[in-house]
């Protein structure tokens, strides 16, 4: 199969068959093998519904339908372990992202050799105040931070070589940082696109400018994810033992001038000096036992399910 459409969802019942035919149409005229992968995290519309008409229809159509809203990450990640395709293309289903950009996303992938692909929104018919500041500004931390030269991290139109989206975790909120955890991975190939970005036809979007703050968050998470996930220890014992070092450094002084040059002054307690030692050996020891207890954490394996799936459509 040479791609894999996956297309998380919420509530967007008005969108889906035209943005289903856009795709069969561009699939057909390229003549490529397809499959559409709609990942229903927990509408309340009918977006199942519609779903189920296209799958009859197409046997290219593919379904999961979560219990309840989990997230876009989890969502991704679930298209992600169905998808069969040589090259997995992610787009958001409310017509923003423009189908006639997967043809040539598809060949920097298979001719070009690149891992993935990113689409780069340029011109954008958002709202200046409400998203296009706040996403340049997020944008311009993340390529600060993570070291990864991208114009626009948000976007929802990219592709993946199927190795990438097999060997990476997409966790939390964490879909934002895709290309992040592919660099970590190993996937050094990353380029981008120019896209073409469409006006919302229909409903209203699902994010607000809170999701910035969260992405702030995650950003910072990930910033630590990337250069101390593996090996934890090595900032927090490092940290634990310089601040031990210098509460010990104090302890000794205080020690040292009690007993030499000062011993008929002030007790050792009425001196803030104490403290400031006290204080610093017990966060340093806390910091010490914090990253062991991250090495432990990391070597335990984490088995709870991150998403309850209620109906799947055509799914082996």
């Amino acid at each position: 199969m040479n791609i894999s459409v996956v297309i998380p969802l919420l509530n967007e019942e008005e969108s889906l068959k035209e943005l289903h035919d856009w795709i069969a149409q561009v699939m057909q005229s390229n003549r490529f093998s397809y499959e559409i992968l709609f990942i229903d995290d927990g509408s309340n519309d009918s977006s199942w519904e519609v779903i189920e008409q296209l799958s009859h229809q197409n046997p290219n159509v593919k379904g999961i339908q979560f219990l309840k809203n989990y997230g876009k990450s989890q969502a991704l990640h679930a298209g992600f372990a169905q998808a069969n395709g040589d090259v997995i293309i992610t787009m958001d289903a409310d017509l923003q992202d423009n189908p006639e950009e997967i043809p040539e996303l598809y060949n920097m992938i298979v001719r070009q050799d690149f891992d993935m692909v990113s689409g780069w929104k340029k011109k954008r018919y958002d709202s200046v105040f409400a998203k296009n500041l706040p996403s340049k500004l997020f944008n311009w931390a993340a390529r600060k931070t993570s070291g990864v030269k991208l114009n626009d991290f948000n976007c929802g139109l990219k592709a993946y070589h199927k190795n990438v989206v097999k060997n990476i975790e997409v966790r939390g909120e964490m879909h934002r940082y895709i290309p992040v955890l592919a660099k970590n991975a190993g996937f050094l190939k990353i380029g981008q696109k120019v896209v073409k970005h469409q006006a919302r036809k229909y409903g209203k979007t699902k994010f607000g400018v809170d999701r910035f703050i969260h992405g702030f968050l995650d950003l910072i998470t990930i910033w630590f994810l990337s250069r101390f996930g593996k090996r934890p220890m090595h900032l927090f014992g490092a940290l634990g033992v310089l601040m031990f070092f210098i509460g010990f450094a104090f302890a000794i002084y205080l020690g040292i001038d009690k007993l030499f040059f000062n011993p008929y002054g002030r007790l050792i307690t009425q001196r803030p000096q104490f403290y400031l030692a006290l204080a610093t050996m017990i966060i340093g020891s806390q910091f010490f036992i914090a990253g062991f207890l991250g090495e432990l954490i990391l070597r335990s394996k984490d088995s709870k399910k991150r998403y309850l799936i209620k109906k799947e459509i055509n799914i082996n």
